[in-house]
């Protein structure tokens, strides 16, 4: 079996160690780092988030990773991008007063507005994914599955083809899942969604994109 590594890229906010304990889980190698070298030499790169845009994109500009992010994806290597990781890959946030992203997708980041009060923000918890096409990521796993969701902004592609997952929120219809060529995306956390979510992670280490 060919013996792959996933560099996790360590931009100094939590949430690493249960990406890297899912991918243990799966008997994958990985590692947490914010070297320039062992991130661009990776098989696989994977940016989960928590946090605010702001910080995130102020640690990424510091430690000169944006660059490094943008050299990833345009190499051909497998990028995920995981809930602040979604978000930060757009063109610009409303977050933090406004904030310029990586710009790996033309679009923008908004802050939830529910109709209802019953809807709180952040949302946070379980909802649906509905599926929009088939794709590598969603192998043997259901549509309308459910995840694992923590956030108060949600991304909103310029244009709908980068779309390949939608879930509803407080009256608002948002993109999910993201994906442009080898870049993945998912506003939800698939390392805290058990099962499916482990089932996903694992589709991300299997995929090869042409």
């Amino acid at each position: 079996m060919e013996t792959i590594l996933i560099t996790i890229i360590d931009y100094k906010a939590g949430n690493l160690t249960s990406v890297k304990l899912a991918f243990d889980a799966l008997n994958e190698e990985s590692e947490i780092t914010d070297s320039v070298k062992r991130i661009l030499e990776a098989d696989r790169v994977v940016f989960p988030g928590v946090g605010a845009a702001g910080t995130a994109m102020k640690t990424l500009n510091d430690l000169k990773l944006v660059d490094v992010i943008r050299k990833v994806v345009d190499k051909g290597t497998p990028f995920l991008g995981i809930c602040l990781g979604t978000q930060i890959i757009f063109q610009r946030s409303e977050e933090d007063g406004g904030v310029d992203g990586v710009g790996l997708i033309p679009g923008t980041v908004r802050l939830f507005k529910p109709i209802s009060h019953f809807d709180k923000v952040p949302q946070m918890g379980w909802n649906s994914v509905k599926q929009l096409c088939r794709h590598f990521l969603f192998q043997e796993i259901d549509d309308n599955s459910e995840f694992y969701f923590v956030h108060s902004y949600y991304p909103v592609p310029s244009d709908k083809s980068y779309v390949i997952g939608e879930t509803e929120y407080g009256g608002v219809t948002f993109s999910s899942v993201i994906s442009k060529d080898n870049l993945v995306a998912t506003q939800f956390h698939p390392e805290k969604s058990g099962k499916v979510g482990l089932r996903l992670l694992k589709n991300f280490c299997a995929w090869k994109k042409d």
